[in-house]
C-alpha cells in the first residue's frame, strides 16, 4: 500500500490562534512539512495551535517527533484533535499525552456521563 501524501490546510483564526488540518500519512517523509508549517505560524505570532488529525491515516515515530519539535517551539501546548484510537494509544504509551493537549477519549467521556 502506497503512502498517502500529507496535505496541511491552515485556518488562521483570530489573533494568535490557528488550526492545521492534516490529511494523509504523517511519517518520515512528511513530518518535516508539519514542523515547517508550525514554525512558520509561530514566526507569524500564532501560539495557540490546534492540529486536527481526523484525516491522518498513519503516524509513525517521525510524526511523533514532529509533535515534540513543534511543541518545543512555542509557549502554549499544541492541542491535538481528531485523534484515532491507535494514535491515542501510541501517544499514551510514549508519554506524549503529558506534553500535548488532547481532548478526553470517547470512553473517558462515556464513563463520566454514567458516574
Amino acid at each position: 500500500m502506497a503512502a498517502q501524501l500529507l496535505v496541511i490546510e491552515v485556518d488562521r483564526q483570530d489573533t494568535g490562534h490557528a488550526e492545521l488540518r492534516l490529511t494523509g500519512d504523517l511519517d518520515f517523509d512528511s513530518a518535516p512539512e508539519l514542523v515547517d508549517a508550525v514554525a512558520a505560524l509561530r514566526r507569524d505570532g500564532y501560539q495557540h495551535l490546534v492540529i486536527d488529525l481526523t484525516g491522518v491515516g498513519m503516524c509513525d515515530s517521525s510524526g511523533l517527533s514532529a509533535f515534540v519539535i513543534a511543541h518545543w517551539g512555542g509557549s502554549v501546548p499544541l492541542r491535538l484533535i481528531g485523534v484515532n484510537a491507535s494514535l491515542r494509544q501510541l501517544l499514551v504509551r510514549t508519554g506524549l499525552t503529558e506534553l500535548l493537549e488532547l481532548p478526553p477519549a470517547v470512553e473517558d467521556r462515556d464513563t463520566r456521563a454514567v458516574g
